[in-house]
């Protein structure tokens, strides 16, 4: 398989991933309506397609797609660096003259530390097995008393602040792998891929931040 066809896998599964974030923060700002809210929503992606499909089939199928999606996306990533690494007799001998930003550099080792903070966060508030006080069917309850562990919140966000790093670049460099790369509109891919790195930070991490401060209880 050519890099090519490898670059536009990871760009293609990295823009699914980045479509399932934005709804993930958008529901998880629902904290701050309330527990009722915030359950509700919980419940709801439960029941997605009922009657049609069984209780949770949905969110299964839709976890499942995701799953794929992290996978092509990392073996990807991991495949064009080898291949990278090949390609150089010296590792990053002809690195004189290029720019490359901090984000850039840190790219693949940033996304295997968001793929075991995605397993940290399913094991922590999905399936509760490492969360100190879990309640089953009360998500809001879990949330709170788990960033409530000053530790832990500030884990999520440092991670989060590092899933902004990654969107950044990963967005910049999607466009550019899709072949969207031309001076006319560059200027705009940045402005799209900082905005869209910085409220993704922003909105994920307010949710530990409001814990911390009392502003959700």
């Amino acid at each position: 398989m050519s890099s090519i066809v490898k670059k536009a896998i990871m760009a293609v599964s990295g823009f699914m991933l980045f479509g399932w974030i934005i709804g993930h923060m958008t529901g998880n700002l629902k904290v701050f309506q309330g527990a009722e809210k915030f359950n509700a929503y919980a419940e709801f992606l439960r029941e997605m397609g009922a009657p049609l499909f069984p209780e949770s089939g949905v969110l299964w199928l839709v976890r499942g797609t995701l799953t794929l999606a992290l996978v092509l996306h990392v073996w990807s990533a991991t495949s064009l660096t080898l291949i990278n690494r090949r390609a150089r007799d010296k590792d990053y001998e002809t690195r004189k003259g290029v720019q490359l930003d901090y984000a850039a550099r840190t790219m693949r080792w940033s996304g295997y530390l968001i793929a075991f903070y995605i397993v940290y966060h399913l094991m922590h508030l999905t399936w509760g097995n490492v969360h100190h006080n879990f309640v089953a069917g009360n998500p809001y309850a879990n949330l709170v008393s788990g960033f409530q562990v000053v530790p832990i919140a500030l884990v999520y966000i440092a991670a989060n602040l590092l899933l902004g790093m990654h969107l950044y670049h990963g967005l910049w460099s999607m466009f550019q792998s899709l072949g969207l790369n031309h001076p006319s509109y560059n200027l705009w891919r940045r402005y799209f891929a900082v905005t869209f790195a910085v409220v993704v930070s922003l909105g994920f991490i307010s949710v530990p931040v409001a814990v911390l401060t009392g502003l959700v209880s």
